[in-house]
Order: structure tokens, then sequence, then C-alpha cells
């Protein structure tokens, strides 16, 4: 699923000429201020623009776009707004398990009407009690006759639902008898109420509510795919993709707040010249936030080309992406506020309803600490599966491709992967992952260190071509990041490893700290390099 750069560029350009006419910053301010789902724009995007069109299949009257698409699409949405952003994504969670899991009749039924009709869609899965963890599911779902027919009565309450209150149609996650299944439930059926829109900390613009199933009577045409108990692998099936997404609005939301930073950084005098050349103020409140956003662009990049190329099993892909990303986005906001100073802090300046919206990203698809557990146990496994050889094979790529592009940073990116690779194993021989503490610290390293790699690969053979910055600014980011991953792999790993464990000198002797050390050179100029190129890509 794609579709061509042409009209790619052409719906990415009716979106920010829509923003501009209809979404200027004082509408969005007043959205905020008042708390409210301004349906008119969502009509906008989906009657007008086809917006929802992007992620519906083209025999059901769709567009048929891929990740990478639905990744650029979605960075744009955040740039604008995080709200507006998330009820668009909640039609795309929500047309999820009927694409992955519906019949060919309830595709040709549902996805048509979807494309046809705008619909707004809900995926109803969170519960009070159990958050994400689908496991911990309590709602039910009961086989009943009802007039005659076969149906289900559901039972049971859902909690932070994006486009609840609005949707035509929800779906929902209930235990039947044969376990967690999925069930399309339409608007206006009985037995099932909205409540109150949440008065949010961010994205207020989204409708945010919970639902409440009393004996809600669904005929069984609407169970997906027709077979109970295929709910949770459906869920587990789109990960990938749909962290993705919630990666792009990391990515969207921290360039938004990023770039106002730097054009405010040119015009703000102090001590007689601009900000912008005050490495004080550049190095640490502008240059690392746009480094650790473009490290994460690669990692979303690589991870939509191998979802678009049919790969399977991404999931972990898909939470280093958006683990990256939402990440560096929330700081990137967090440090913009700083930049502005007491400007910064006041609602008046887009750039702190910025970070309010953003820091949702850190939470819902997965928190980060999620994320953290899910990286950390899917390739500690992977670490013992290739009895170590994993990291240490590709630290070997990296050195390989350093010889041939010396200019990216992979060597570093190589040190982070064998020091991964060390402390990996010294957490097997000591079996430290028993301490959750070691195993959600290592969900972090793993990140940083696949994160340095790709970037170095993607810098070296496929820089991106969405921030219009130079190759050459994109290769300096890439090697600012490869250091910083060296350096807090190898010295946060062996800190964790000895704190969980004892005094190790053969942990000690087998990291390279000169080598860490000196690769750490050069770190100032190339952030100079950075900063310089920031003020001409963003003028005042």
């Amino acid at each position: 699923m794609s579709i061509d750069a042409e009209t790619l560029d052409m719906v990415v350009s009716t979106l920010r000429e829509y923003a501009e006419r209809a979404l200027k910053p004082e509408r969005l301010l007043e959205l905020d201020r008042i708390n409210e789902f301004p349906e008119q724009v969502h009509h906008d995007l989906y009657g007008d623009i086809g917006l929802h069109l992007l992620f519906i299949p083209q025999e059901y009257g769709g567009m048929g776009g891929g990740a990478h698409d639905i990744y650029r699409v979605s960075e744009v949405l955040a740039r604008i707004d995080l709200g507006i952003a998330t009820g668009v994504l909640a039609t795309f969670l929500g047309t999820d398990p009927i694409t992955v899991g519906g019949t060919p009749e309830q595709k040709q039924r549902w996805m048509k009407r979807i494309a046809e009709e705008g619909l707004l869609v809900a995926y109803g899965a969170t519960e009070p009690q159990a958050g994400s963890d689908l496991t911990s599911l309590k709602t039910t779902a009961t086989p009943v006759t009802h007039e005659g027919r076969t149906c289900y009565a559901l039972n049971g309450r859902k909690q932070w639902i994006s486009n609840g209150g609005v949707a035509a149609i929800w779906l929902i996650l209930a235990n039947a008898p044969g376990g967690a299944s999925w069930f399309v439930v339409e608007r206006g059926n009985p037995g099932i109420t909205a409540g109150k829109h949440e008065d949010k900390h961010g994205i207020r613009a989204s409708n945010t509510t919970a639902l409440f199933l009393e004996d809600a009577i669904v005929p069984a045409d609407n169970l997906v795919g027709g077979v109970e108990g295929q709910g949770l692998v459906q869920a587990q099936a789109v990960f990938g993709y749909t962290r993705l997404m919630v990666a792009a609005f990391g990515l969207g939301g921290g360039w938004s707040a990023l770039e106002r930073a730097i054009r405010y950084a040119q015009e703000r005098v102090a001590g007689g010249s601009p900000l912008i050349r005050k490495q004080g103020f550049t190095h640490k409140l502008l240059v690392p936030n746009a480094v650790r956003l473009e490290a994460a662009r690669a990692f979303i990049e690589f991870t939509a080309e191998r979802i678009d190329s049919g790969k399977p099993d991404l999931a972990t892909e898909g939470a280093i992406a958006k683990y990256l990303a939402t990440e560096a986005g929330n700081r990137a906001a967090e440090d913009a506020i700083q930049a502005l100073g007491g400007y910064g802090y006041t609602r008046e300046y887009m750039v702190e309803k910025i970070k309010r919206d953003v820091r949702i990203t850190t939470i819902y698809e997965g928190t980060s600490e999620i994320l953290e557990w899910t990286i950390a146990r899917d390739r500690w496994q992977l670490h013992l599966k290739s009895r170590g050889a994993h990291y240490l094979d590709w630290a070997r790529r990296a050195e390989q491709l350093h010889v041939e592009r010396p200019d990216v940073g992979a060597d570093n990116a190589a040190l982070a992967l064998r020091a991964l690779a060390t402390v990996l194993e010294r957490c097997r021989a000591d079996k430290l992952t028993r301490h959750q503490h070691v195993l959600f610290r290592l969900g972090e390293l793993v990140a940083l260190a696949e994160g340095a790699a790709v970037f170095a690969e993607r810098a070296a053979r496929a820089p991106t071509k969405v921030v219009p910055l130079p190759p050459s600014t994109i290769g300096a980011m890439s090697r600012v990041f490869a250091r910083e991953a060296a350096a807090r792999v190898a010295f946060e790993g062996a800190r964790w490893a000895v704190a969980a464990g004892k005094p190790d000198a053969d942990l000690l002797g087998s990291m390279d700290w000169n080598q860490v050390l000196a690769g750490q050179a050069g770190g100032i100029e190339d952030m100079d390099v950075i900063a310089g190129s920031l003020a001409q890509t963003f003028p005042a």
C-alpha cells in the first residue's frame, strides 16, 4: 500500500493551505481555552479534503496509503494541532480491527461506508482499571437471542476513548466465551452511552470520553472476523503501524515548538547579540533537540519503509520509533518554553500549548515505560537466541560503513552497539534482568544504540528530504547522536549492571572507555555547524 509522491505532496500541501486559512494560532488557542471538539474542522478534513481516505484500501474507495504516507501526513497534522490530529488517529485506529481481521463482507460493508460518508470512528479498548493492558479486559460479550436473531450483549466500561462522544461507529473489544473479540457498534445502538468530554491537560480539541455499555445488543454479524477470540491478535498485528503514527505526532509536535524557538532566538537580543549566536543557548536548548528529532525521523522512515516492503513482525521497531520520537518531541517542547523564557510560560504563546499537547504522545498507544519493557523484552530474547552475536554483527556492519563514509558517526554507533552487547551479556551472566529497573533501562539503551546505527546508515545512504537541512548537517547530527549513544550506553549500561550486581573487573575491562571518550572529539564543532544551519533553514 502506498500512493505516488505527487499525490502525497498534494495532500500535504492541501493540509497546510487549509491550516493557514482556517486554523490560525488564534483559533487553535481558542479551541484549547474552551475545550471544544471542532466538528466543522473534521467535516472539512474528511468531507472536503478526504483525509480519511489515506488509510482506506483502494478497493473500498480509499487511497491505499502506506506507512510512509501516513507518517508524512501525521507529522503535518501534529505540526498544526495535536488535538485535531488525535481525532484523525482515532478513526485510523478504529478501522484497524476491520482492516486486519474483518471478513470480506465486513470490509466491504464498513470500510466502504467510512470512505463514502466520512464517518468518525472510535477505538474502544482501554478500560478504567486495566489501562492499555488488553489482557486484563473486563468488558463482556454474552451470546443472546434478540428478536429471533443471534446477537451479543455487551456490558462494561471503556475509558479515555478518543472520538468517544462524536463517533458514528465504535469498535469495542470485549471478552466473548471464546476470548477477546472486536465488535462493531453503531451510533444509536441502545445500551451504549458516552460520558462527559474530559477536561484534559492537553489535546483539548480532541473529544475524549468514557463509554458505558449496558446490555448493548449487537448482531453476531458485527463480530469482527466472525470468530471469537481473535481480538488480541488483531490488536497486536497493527502496533508497529499505529505506534509509527504516534511517533510522527511526537516528531511534528516537537519540531513545531523547536521552529518557534529557533526563530525567536534570532530576534531576541541579550548582552548585545541575538540568542542564536550564543553557544550556551543554542547548544543546550536548540541543537540537542534538533538532533534527537532527526534521529527519531531516521528510525521512523527506516521502519516505515520496512512495513511498506511487507516485512513482518515490526512491533518492536514501531516501539523504538515511538519511544525515540515522543521522548524527543516532549523534550523539545519543554526546552522551547525555556528558550522563550517568560513568554513561553504564558498561554498567549503557542509553545505552552504545544508542550501540553505533545505530552500525551508519551502516554497513549503505549506509555514510554511500556515501550521500554517491550523493547528490552524483545531484544533480550534476540540476544539470547543469537548467543550474543546480534549486536556484535551489527557493530561490524557499522564499522564497515565508517570505512566507506567516515562522516556520519558510524564508528561511534559501532561503539554503542558493542557496549550494548557487553552489557546484555553481563546481565545474562549475573541474571540481572530479574531487576525490573534494569530491564527498563536496557530498553532505553537499546533504543539509543539502534537509533544511532540507523541514523548513521540513513545519513550515509538515504538522508531525509522532509526537513530542508543540507546532507552535511544531517551527517553532523548523526555524529552528535552517535557520540551521545556511545557514551550513555557504555557508562549507564555499566552503571546499572554494577548497581544490580557487583563490581566486576571483567565488565570494566571489557569496555574500551578510552575509545568512547576519544570518540567525543569534534562534538562542539559539529554542534556549531548544526546551530548555524538551523538559523539558515528557519530564518526569523
